[in-house]
């Protein structure tokens, strides 16, 4: 069956077409700094804005038009897999992600749940062997039920905790017999709301032990995907432990598990952190942990998690100048955790957003290369810090300098002059190359 009646497969146009159902600057052949536009962005479609959200917010009920919502229960969970591998298939993605109860619904018990999962999870391994379209990762929603309303790992309830691992063992189960590249981590409900309450110290040990114990039964299974922790800083709770990227990693390594995972980094996330994109991506790099990101934008006048499709090009050439430069995101993509606006409620609106959100990232990651071709930022960098690269400084880096010498350096009373960073002229250089593309 057909639920996208009226569209084809989209194609690549070029930036003169005037189809909105066609691709202006993603070109998934074309090369660019020695590999395709396909293998450099590794797009991924995420399966619970585009198939199972609804359209409602904090202030209005549901709105969107879906050809599978004719159905319940799980014949509906069985059309949303139909017109997945439909829209994967007509947008030539190369990936996609889900919860486990984006694709399955719950039953009464867990048995009933799994037993749920087990049917979806065969139709999807089904479409897996001759569709193009791979699971980039999959994840569990321990968030949404009222079980979690204390946390999941993080819970005060044992019981709870008992129930989260049983989940995320089927899981690893899944990604392992779907292929999973990945599994994630995000804490919707892994922080407190206020202090009074919490014994903070004890959900931040539990958290660690549910880690391990995850990373322990991956290799007892085999299941070879990368594990990712996804940062946010808030929203549900008021504060997650896993706020941002440097939080994130410092927990990993004070329980000795930062060889096990690498951060999947979020635009909007690191808004609400109150951090731009580029900063969480570059935080994540130079550490070594950039794994994956999820490709979306914030409203910066409005103080929730949005997930806006991208369309900023500043953010995605930014973006795409840390993916370069990290050498890409090896088992990791660009996953559209995104959907199309209330307002837009039709079918084809879905494909209208994946379009933008991808020629977008295509146009950043043209930029992007050509910024690192021509080493704009590394030789206005080299030259604001060269003078660690002679004399004193020198000497700093090298691990030479102690208090005492650079006591007797400063008593020299040698003039300091300072240069220019030269802040504005960056940015107009950084328009040149956005306009030029």
């Amino acid at each position: 069956m057909a639920y996208f009646t009226g569209l084809g497969k989209i194609t690549y146009e070029g930036a003169k077409s005037k189809n909105p159902l066609a691709f202006k600057y993603y070109n998934s052949k074309e090369v660019v700094a020695g590999k395709t536009m396909e293998e450099h962005l590794r797009f991924s479609v995420a399966y619970w804005h585009t198939f199972t959200h609804e359209g409602s917010d904090p202030f209005g009920s549901s709105s969107m038009l879906r050809p599978w919502d004719k159905y319940t229960g799980m014949d509906k969970a069985k059309a949303r897999v139909e017109a997945a591998f439909e829209l994967f298939d007509k947008l030539d993605v190369p990936f996609f992600a889900f919860h486990d109860r984006d694709i399955a619904p719950e039953g009464m018990t867990l048995q009933e749940t799994n037993a749920n999962l087990d049917v979806i999870i065969g139709m999807i391994r089904d479409y897996l062997k001759t569709s193009k379209t791979k699971l980039l990762w999959n994840t569990a929603n321990m968030f949404t039920h009222p079980r979690f309303m204390h946390g999941a790992a993080t819970t005060c309830n044992a019981d709870v905790f008992a129930y989260c691992a049983a989940q995320v063992k089927k899981g690893l189960e899944t990604g392992k017999e779907l292929g999973a590249q990945n599994y994630v981590f995000w804490g919707g409900r892994e922080g407190y709301v206020t202090l009074l309450n919490t014994d903070l110290k004890l959900e931040l040990d539990n958290l660690a032990r549910f880690f391990h114990m995850a990373v322990d039964y991956a290799r007892e299974i085999g299941f070879a995907g990368q594990f990712l922790i996804e940062p946010k800083p808030k929203e549900p709770t008021k504060h997650q432990y896993d706020f941002d990227a440097q939080t994130a990693m410092a927990f990993l390594r004070n329980y000795n598990l930062q060889d096990a995972f690498k951060m999947n980094i979020e635009a909007n996330h690191a808004t609400l952190a109150g951090h731009t994109f580029q900063h969480e991506l570059r935080m994540s790099r130079i550490n070594g942990m950039l794994g994956s990101v999820d490709a979306n934008q914030g409203d910066m006048l409005l103080g929730w998690d949005t997930d806006e499709f991208p369309t900023d090009l500043y953010e995605t050439t930014l973006a795409m100048y840390e993916i370069l430069q990290n050498g890409g995101l090896g088992k990791g993509g660009l996953n559209f955790d995104a959907k199309p606006r209330r307002e837009s409620f039709e079918p084809e609106d879905l494909f209208y957003a994946h379009i933008a959100g991808m020629d977008t990232f295509a146009r950043g990651l043209k930029v992007a290369a050509r910024l690192i071709k021509d080493q704009v930022f590394e030789n206005i960098i080299a030259e604001r810090y060269k003078s660690f690269r002679e004399g004193i400084g020198l000497e700093i880096v090298s691990g030479k300098a102690d208090f005492h010498t650079l006591e007797q350096y400063a008593l020299q009373n040698k003039p300091i002059i300072n240069k220019s960073g030269r802040q504005e002229q960056i940015k107009a250089i950084l328009n040149q190359y956005l306009l030029e593309v």
